[in-house]
């Protein structure tokens, strides 16, 4: 996986929109204003959002990802060497829970 890859994939979803917002060259996806992964500007991996602590601690014991720096307990990192189509379900499932929260006029704006 690459940072071009993980960038690519986050694109293709409807809304979604990247920005730096702590400088230093980070790449925070975002969906309504509402952030779904995150890549720091050395980070060995992408973040996302599971729909709980849970899962996010499943997948760590599972060995899916790790603890996520910085973010709540139910978000993990995934490392760069994650499987392509495990990295993309990851991150659908991630855009998913965050668009799914949004309110009906901001998910109705964005098609």
């Amino acid at each position: 996986m690459s940072r071009d890859m993980i960038n690519a994939i986050c694109q293709s979803f409807a809304g979604a929109e990247v920005s730096d917002p702590w400088g230093g060259g980070h790449d925070a996806w975002k969906v309504g204003g509402k952030m779904f992964a995150c890549m720091g500007s050395l980070s060995p991996g992408v973040s996302v959002k599971t729909d709980s602590i849970e899962t996010a601690h499943m997948l760590i014991e599972l060995g899916v990802g790790v603890r996520a720096p910085y973010f709540h307990r139910s978000w993990i990192q995934l490392p760069l060497d994650t499987p392509e189509d495990v990295l993309r379900h990851r991150l659908a499932e991630s855009y998913r829970l965050v668009h799914k929260g949004l309110p009906k006029k901001v998910r109705a704006a964005l098609g």
